[in-house]
């Protein structure tokens, strides 16, 4: 297959739609947004669409730009202090960028978020083909969190989570996630100046991401943990991400020459539907579902269906077709998540039951399996 820098080349290169993620921490300094910044980002930006590249920006910036607007807002920082201060600095973010572009000839597009927006099949769909129609009029869609309407439970939690989420919707060929660091490191920098730079991940699941990330930007809700847990959801994609910094002068136009810059982390061998990817990260969990060994090695190992026999617990309510979370009793094992075929007190009835006995306690049997494995998914991230 080669080297990974080979691997790298190549995808810089040949890649047609890139999503790029700017954070607070990149865009801010403390007299609000740096305007120099958003001028060299931008400038690079330019260069690569002018290639013939889809790009998609999700950027960060409206509640830090709020707040140095009105300096009170940050005596607080509440959800309404910071929907408070996004609604003052997201139409200052947007005309920088606008601006900016401006000068360049590029006309951009302002797309603002919530989580109800993806969760809904529909919706996600009808932002899909919004997403598409702007790209093949070559314009670039700017993409931001609705922090003025989202309340605490449609959020997504920070820009890395939607930028990973965007990557499905658009159908991206690489992830470049621009953060103030200079890439990952083997240990975090600000505790130990002497850790070195990993140049390439070649496996994110098995990487000791708590280790390296330690610690937050002050001005940003992410800090390296959610790029990292972004990378391993865009992994199962089979999407790369380049995390990069973006204080660095001119870095997006340097690493598109091919300098050895950030960190390059490879997508997994196995990569996971577009479907299976949006039910497992859009929608959010109903419940719970405990399992016994022997259903957690057929459905862990083996990639088999879960069946009524092999479930030991119910929690929560939920209806048929509810996202629910399965874990092994009494096991460290990540979760798997899926889509169930059961009510949650159909499945109490059920539960250590044979398929076969479906039909005697429930009065039909639609479904011998509690989950099918086709929807299921066996290493959900971050739930």
């Amino acid at each position: 297959m080669g080297s990974f820098k080979e691997q790298k080349l190549k995808v810089l290169k040949n890649a047609g739609r890139v999503v790029i993620k700017v954070g607070s921490a990149v865009l801010t300094a403390e007299a609000g947004l740096d305007l120099r910044v958003i001028n060299r980002l931008v400038d690079q930006i330019s260069l690569i669409h002018d290639r013939g590249v889809d790009i998609i920006l999700v950027s960060s910036g409206a509640v830090a730009a709020g707040c140095t607007v009105l300096p009170s807002c940050k005596a607080k920082s509440d959800l309404v202090f910071k929907q408070a201060a996004s609604a003052i600095g997201q139409s200052r973010l947007m005309h920088a960028y606008d601006e900016v572009f401006g000068r360049y000839k590029k006309v951009s597009a302002q797309i603002l978020l919530t989580r109800d927006d993806l969760n809904s099949r529909e919706r996600f769909i009808n932002a899909r083909n919004t997403m598409l129609q702007l790209l093949s009029w070559r314009a670039i869609p700017i993409i931001n969190e609705n922090d003025t309407v989202a309340v605490q439970e449609l959020k997504f939690g920070d820009n890395d989570s939607l930028a990973a989420l965007i990557l499905n919707l658009v159908e991206a060929d690489l992830f470049i996630n621009l953060t103030s660091a200079d890439g990952v490191f083997r240990d975090n920098p600000s505790e130990n100046p002497r850790t070195e730079r990993i140049a390439c991940i070649d496996d994110i699941n098995s990487a000791p991401i708590e280790t390296m990330c330690r610690g937050k930007t002050m001005q940003g809700s992410g800090g390296m943990y959610s790029k990292l847990l972004a990378a391993r959801k865009a992994a199962q994609l089979g999407v790369p991400t380049l995390i990069l910094s973006g204080k660095d002068r001119f870095s997006l136009e340097k690493a598109f020459e091919g300098q050895d810059l950030g960190t390059w982390i490879m997508p997994c061998q196995k990569v996971i539907s577009s479907r299976k990817f949006w039910f497992a990260y859009n929608l959010e969990p109903s419940g719970e579902i405990e399992i016994d060994k022997g259903a957690a090695k057929a459905v862990f190992e083996k990639g088999k269906s879960l069946l009524p026999a092999g479930i030991v617990g119910v929690k929560g309510e939920f209806g048929k077709g509810a996202l629910v979370r399965i874990v092994e009793r009494d096991s460290s094992r990540n979760p798997a998540v899926g889509l169930t075929n059961y009510t949650a007190s159909e499945l109490m009835m059920i539960m250590g039951k044979k398929s076969s006995e479906i039909e005697d306690l429930l009065g039909e049997c639609l479904y011998p399996e509690a989950i099918h494995r086709d929807n299921l998914l066996l290493d959900a991230i971050g739930l």
